[in-house]
C-alpha cells in the first residue's frame, strides 16, 4: 500500500471491533472504530475515510439506514461500504441489497475476505487519486 488508508470499523460487538482493528492495523491500515452509528457518522465528518465496515444490525439505528445517510452526505464512499452480518438470508436484508447493490460479508467471516476488499478498494483509491 503506497499510503496508510483509513478504515472505519463500525459494529456493537466489541470483540470483533478490537480483532478487525488488530488484523487491519497489521495489514497497513489506519483503523478507526465505532459502536454506534452516531460516533460513526462523526467520525466520517472528521476523518478521511477510505472504507467502512459496517454491521447491519446496531444500536439507535440500522447499518443500512447508515450505509444511505453516509453516502448521501459523502457520495465518494459510494461503493466503499462493506455491510457485515449475521442475518443476510433476512428479507429486510436481501430487499436491501437488491435495492443498493454492495459488498456484503457474512458472519462469521475469515479477515482474508475483508482484508481482499479493502485491497481492492484501497487499489481504486490510489487509482483515482494518481489520475486526478
Amino acid at each position: 500500500m503506497s499510503k496508510m488508508h483509513t478504515v472505519l470499523v463500525v459494529d456493537d460487538d466489541a470483540l470483533l471491533r478490537n480483532s478487525l482493528e488488530s488484523v487491519l492495523e497489521s495489514l497497513g491500515y489506519r483503523v478507526l472504530t465505532a459502536a454506534d452509528p452516531d460516533t460513526a457518522y462523526a467520525l466520517i465528518g472528521t476523518e478521511a475515510v477510505m472504507a467502512v465496515l459496517l454491521d447491519v444490525r446496531l444500536p439507535s439505528m440500522s447499518g443500512l439506514a447508515l450505509s444511505l445517510a453516509i453516502t448521501h452526505r459523502w457520495p465518494q464512499l459510494t461503493g466503499r461500504i462493506a455491510l457485515m452480518t449475521g442475518d443476510a438470508d433476512a428479507t429486510d436484508v436481501r430487499a436491501w441489497v437488491r435495492r443498493n447493490p454492495c459488498t456484503l460479508i457474512r458472519k462469521p467471516f475469515a479477515f482474508r475476505q475483508v482484508a481482499d476488499w479493502l485491497g481492492a478498494v484501497a487499489h481504486a483509491a490510489n487509482r483515482t487519486a494518481s489520475a486526478g
